[in-house]
């Protein structure tokens, strides 16, 4: 059975948007985290808002570490209530009950991961599918800003590990206890 991984970035007072303010993509420490996580990867899960921001961001992009072309070429799985199929940018519309759909992505693939922490994370947690959880805390106070980080129900968490960049980017990973 593959994991399922949720991984996001945010601020230290919990800010997701925003992000051309605070988010260094050429950050050393974060280039190492997104490698580890996304060359590990299977396949991509999203929801419509982090589908649609990505597919109009990733498929212009390239760079000397193979990363946007390996990115690209992972399938992607897509939970929208809005959205009609057939999608673009190797994507597919889950349809259905998310939860269900995803239990079946997790038979198919070994490493599941998905980007961001909205409703389709709050889905997954629910539904007991998180296996780890990646974030990047960076050293930025918004003061204002949407936070999104709600969990529909207590769950504990126990570190697998935390690296620190020298620009004080803290990369941590998480597992339910």
């Amino acid at each position: 059975m593959g994991t399922v991984t949720i991984s996001f970035e945010m601020t230290l007072d919990g800010v997701f948007d925003q992000m051309d303010q605070w988010f260094d993509p050429d950050d050393a420490g974060v280039q190492r985290a997104s490698d580890a996580l996304v060359f590990g990867a299977d396949a991509v899960l999203l929801g419509r808002e982090s589908y649609e921001f990505f597919r109009e961001y990733w498929p212009a992009q390239t760079d000397d570490r193979g990363f946007a072309d390996h990115y690209n070429a992972l399938p992607k799985y897509v939970a929208s209530t809005t959205l009609t199929g057939p999608l673009d940018w190797n994507a597919t519309l889950i349809e259905g009950d998310v939860a269900e759909a995803v239990r079946g992505l997790r038979d198919r693939y070994g490493s599941i991961i998905s980007h961001g922490y909205g409703q389709l994370a709050a889905t997954l947690v629910a539904a007991g599918l998180v296996d780890e959880v990646h974030v990047g805390i960076h050293p930025f106070l918004v003061g204002d800003g949407e936070i999104r980080l709600r969990s529909p129900q207590p769950v504990g968490l126990r570190l697998l590990g935390v690296q620190a960049s020298e620009s004080g980017i803290i990369a941590a990973r998480y597992a339910p206890a």
